[in-house]
């Protein structure tokens, strides 16, 4: 749910994340060509403008798009002049843009629902100039089973052990994935991982709740993310977010 503590949680983690991870690779200050793949309201794309990068969004969901319009219709004009919000998917990158035209380029929340994962991913490596980051945030296959657990539901348990498909709340068919695998698809397409991290290893079970006060939250924020960094915590977080390094 936008807006709850789960979405609340992700975005903040991402960005904590992000931003390690641009500060290891760039100097202070430059401002960097950043592709958005399915991003959705657009959280990640504006706070990466207002910190000042040039941003490409591509989301094929006519509403999620509209929602990310409207919000950038409420920044100041020298943000909206950044960024550039185009209606496609994962798979069209090579209609869209040359290779290596891009120094970030992020993809969360899309491979779970893509037909071909490999193919997007070897078009999004070549989006990426020699050096370039590639941000994909993905549903740990190794930690399916943890939700039903934690709800008592054995048979729903049983079923998450045995495959890498789940359901979302609306009941459409997704795909898990594995951390041993994208790092072998990561290396096959030139961007090998350089970094993962677990995301959301507590807050992801169970029901959506309310955003706690601030010093409450803050504290959730910091286990979030100490145990995302963790071993073995990490390994059983509801998402992995993995960061390849274009050779």
């Amino acid at each position: 749910m936008p807006g709850g503590l789960r979405d609340t949680v992700r975005q903040e983690l991402l960005a904590r994340q992000l931003d390690e991870q641009i500060a290891a690779r760039y100097p202070v200050g430059q401002r960097l060509r950043i592709l958005d793949v399915g991003m959705g309201r657009g959280a990640q794309a504006l706070r990466l403008a207002r910190a000042g990068h040039t941003i490409t969004g591509l989301e094929s969901d006519p509403v999620l798009l509209r929602a990310a319009q409207e919000s950038l219709s409420t920044e100041p004009a020298g943000i909206r002049e950044r960024v550039r919000l185009l209606e496609g998917d994962g798979h069209e990158t090579g209609v869209h843009f040359l290779p290596g035209s891009f120094d970030v380029v992020l993809c969360h929340g899309v491979l779970m629902s893509s037909p071909e994962p490999d193919a997007m991913l070897a078009g999004l490596a070549r989006m990426l100039a020699p050096g370039g980051l590639l941000s994909l945030l993905v549903r740990n296959a190794d930690a399916l089973a943890m939700g039903p657990g934690l709800a008592g539901d054995w048979s729903g348990t049983l079923a998450a052990l045995e495959s890498d498909l789940y359901s979302d709340g609306g009941g459409v068919p997704l795909r898990a994935d594995r951390l041993d695998a994208l790092t072998s698809t990561l290396a096959g397409i030139a961007a090998p991982l350089h970094a993962w991290y677990g995301v959301q290893v507590f807050t992801d079970w169970g029901a959506d709740t309310v955003i706690p006060a601030a010093d409450e939250l803050e504290r959730l924020l910091t286990a979030e993310d100490r145990a995302g960094r963790t071993e073995p915590y990490r390994r059983v977080a509801a998402l992995l977010h993995l960061c390849g390094v274009r050779g």
